[in-house]
């Protein structure tokens, strides 16, 4: 089923750090339009009814990773306007960073979406000048070293 992109959408996503904090987990989401080697995400997704947004990232985490975060730590908004395959999207983010456990492994990790799809799940380097894939929601590590 198509995400309607109609109207903003509120999430709730974590950067979640390794054990040696060189790198963050992010999911691994297949070409679009814009991106034609993919893009990064970070783990989480959306505020449902009625939720809170920090309900919500722990839901996320649960439904997606099968896992937990200890050293939740709300760190601020971003703002995500964006397009996916010429289609314009408007996201309100809250975003949290935390440790997840069990924390995903170096290789094959994977992550399930609310729509039933597998997604890969990679580490991210915090130093990422050299990474060639975006990270979105954009803005989201200006916002950590304003934390």
């Amino acid at each position: 089923m198509p995400i309607d992109r109609s109207h903003i959408r509120v999430k709730a996503m974590l950067v979640a750090p390794n054990a040696d904090g060189t790198a963050h987990a992010v999911s691994l989401n297949a070409p679009t339009a814009e991106h034609p080697d993919g893009y990064h995400r970070l783990i989480g997704g959306s505020v449902e009814l009625g939720e809170t947004h920090s309900a919500a990232i722990h839901r996320e985490v649960r439904e997606e990773l099968s896992a937990s975060i200890s050293d939740v730590r709300y760190v601020g908004v971003v703002e995500n306007i964006f397009r996916i395959d010429g289609e314009a999207g408007h996201e309100i983010v809250f975003v949290y960073t935390g440790r997840l456990h069990p924390e995903p492994a170096a290789t094959g990790a994977t992550l399930t979406e609310s729509d039933g799809s597998v997604v890969p799940v990679v580490w991210r380097p915090f130093d990422d000048s050299a990474e060639q894939v975006p990270v979105y929601p954009a803005g989201v590590m200006r916002l950590l070293e304003t934390a």
